[in-house]
């Protein structure tokens, strides 16, 4: 590929949560290949996030559950665990816009299996709506959303999207837009995701758990992963 082809390459996986080896590998190329330009999206971001000053950030309680952190980066525990809620994160990111105006993007992840499940936004409002907004994305945790700091949220949604990368999982197709508001990242993370370290899948509502059964199978092996359908019966897939 050309030059312009190669630079659009990095960007959409860079966008999409890649490490620097990530795109590497993912491109054939060798990683001292890579760097110049991942460095210069990482200064265009830190650049636009300088701009765009951060007016909140928020985890649902009971993130870390099941996952093992390194270190004592002094992140909030949120130990407490909601069971309705076991392996599904959200994590909402507010930034500045012009005068009393916010930007708002929310992400639930399957921090067990499936990565970035789902993106909201960016959604524009005004600054005083933001505290109902939050109320809202966190409805699904009865305490609501656990304020945290903007290094939390990066290595939840970008350490989650490369670890679901790794089992066969893309993030969700609004990802890119909703990256910006993240920021720079290098990775990885000091986060080690999936249930106990173990890939587990357990089926929610949208999700197609032949499809996932295969790309586990195939990424890490039958053996080597959890696997928990609802009540009912799905072809080829054998009821947990």
């Amino acid at each position: 590929m050309n030059d312009a082809d190669f630079e659009q390459a990095v960007r959409k996986l860079r966008a999409e949560g890649y490490t620097p080896k990530g795109i590497a590998r993912a491109l054939g190329v060798r990683p001292a290949v890579v760097a110049p330009l991942v460095r210069l999206i990482g200064a265009e971001r830190t650049t636009t996030d300088t701009e765009r000053e951060l007016v909140g950030c928020w985890v649902s309680p009971g993130w870390r559950a099941g996952l093992t952190v390194s270190g004592d980066p002094g992140w909030p525990d949120g130990e407490t665990m909601e069971p309705e809620t076991g392996g599904l994160v959200g994590v909402l990111i507010a930034r500045t816009e012009r005068n009393q105006w916010v930007s708002a993007c929310g992400y639930l992840l399957d921090v067990y299996c499936l990565g970035v499940k789902n993106v909201l936004g960016p959604e524009r409002m005004r600054r005083g709506e933001l505290p109902s907004f939050a109320r809202s994305f966190f409805y699904a945790w009865a305490s609501g959303g656990l304020p945290a700091p903007i290094e939390l949220a990066r290595e939840l949604v970008l350490g989650v999207a490369e670890y679901a990368r790794t089992l066969g999982f893309r993030p969700h197709a609004d990802f890119e837009q909703a990256r910006g508001h993240l920021g720079a990242w290098d990775g990885p993370g000091l986060i080690r995701f999936g249930c106990e370290g173990t890939p587990t899948f357990t089926e929610g509502p949208y999700d197609d758990p032949v499809v996932v059964l295969r790309t586990l199978e195939e990424s890490v092996g039958a053996g080597n992963f959890h696997f928990t359908v609802s009540a009912g019966s799905h072809d080829g897939v054998s009821i947990a």
